[in-house]
């Protein structure tokens, strides 16, 4: 397809981004070009707009960024077999190599030379993007567009509340963002039998009880280890969700997980972060996880299901709905914590 395309450009190395008009990519061989229906905003897309240290060493402007959507394939390239014009689709956003040692024994989410879709290549914050066919993921007709462009983001919620054991325990989620919101909601399907949420904006605790938590913490107002501890006569959480990246709120984390529990850790801290690991890792058996990605494709059959299922209804944390053109008001809703996960709608 020719012609030209509304799409969200990060145009230098530095703060912000401008809406432009560029040329539709052409597909390859083994790609097809989408037409996106919505595009959902990533923390990561946040770290790329306010240009922090990360994304000065990782990303190379001029390009458009974005990674989460939903949308229909309008053209399919030449090798393409199993997908077709008019399918409805999302994307896994890690392309990896296939090749590697992670890759040749079925770990693709932790493959050595990940490559992301809209930090390392062209993005989806346009009215078309070009994606290899082997990435896609085919959605169900009735599934809302807003609904299946968040499939990404959950998966990393899915991946890092159920992976282990869940039913009947105590989970712990540290950090309301968007994704910390689908764990709360992924933690109650699961069965856990309490849901702790704690974070420092009240907006965002606000949508974790909507989403389920059966306790919300504002951790300034209440010491979090003490709250944990006293909520679960004094043994601690079985399951903490790292996701606020904060050292003290890591820290306290370690702490509030009781002996032989896990802790998975999906933030990304940008500074060094101080535990004590001989008396809140070693002498308590802890189990820790690095949590990267989602298990490919493994966890977008469980979101596809828990989302077609209502079994976690996304709804309450998509709050702000908005043009293409006004994704300006949607990053600085972002930055200023005052929404839940914000829709940009080509």
């Amino acid at each position: 397809m020719n012609g030209k395309m509304k799409a969200i450009i990060k145009h230098h190395r530095g703060p912000g981004a401008k809406l432009e008009e560029v040329d539709i990519p052409q597909v390859k061989d083994d790609e097809v070009l989408i037409r996106v229906k919505a595009t959902s905003i990533c923390g990561t897309d946040v770290h790329i707009y306010n240009w922090d240290e990360w994304s000065e060493s990782r990303v190379q402007p001029p390009y458009v960024f974005g990674h989460e959507f939903s949308g229909e394939i309008v053209e399919t390239g030449s090798n393409v077999e199993h997908f077709h014009t008019g399918d409805y689709v999302s994307a896994e956003t890690h392309l990896v190599c296939g090749h590697c040692p992670q890759c040749l024994t079925g770990k693709y989410h932790i493959c050595a030379h990940t490559k992301i879709i809209g930090v390392d290549t062209q993005g989806c914050f346009a009215e078309y993007v070009a994606l290899p066919a082997e990435n896609l993921w085919r959605n169900p007709e009735d599934l809302p567009a807003d609904m299946a462009s968040i499939q990404e983001p959950m998966g990393n919620a899915v991946h890092t509340v159920l992976n282990g054991e869940v039913t009947g325990k105590t989970v712990a989620v540290i950090g309301c963002g968007p994704i910390g919101l689908m764990a709360v909601g992924v933690a109650v399907a699961a069965g856990a039998s309490q849901v702790l949420a704690f974070d420092l904006n009240p907006y965002r605790l606000e949508l974790a009880g909507k989403m389920g938590a059966t306790a919300v913490i504002h951790s300034s107002e209440e010491d979090p280890v003490e709250k944990a501890l006293a909520l679960t006569n004094g043994h601690g959480v079985d399951v903490v969700c790292e996701m606020s990246g904060h050292p003290v709120a890591m820290d306290q984390g370690f702490k509030m997980v009781t002996n032989g529990g896990r802790v998975s850790i999906l933030s990304l801290p940008t500074k060094r972060v101080s535990l004590d690991v001989t008396n809140d890792i070693v002498f308590k058996g802890v189990e820790v996880q690095g949590i990267t990605g989602r298990k490919m494709y493994k966890t977008w059959q469980q979101v596809s299901r828990l989302l077609q299922s209502g079994q976690v209804d996304v709804r309450p944390m998509i709050t702000h709905h908005l043009k293409l053109e006004e994704f300006e008001k949607g990053f600085d809703l972002m930055n200023k914590g005052l929404c839940g996960k914000v829709i940009l709608h080509p």
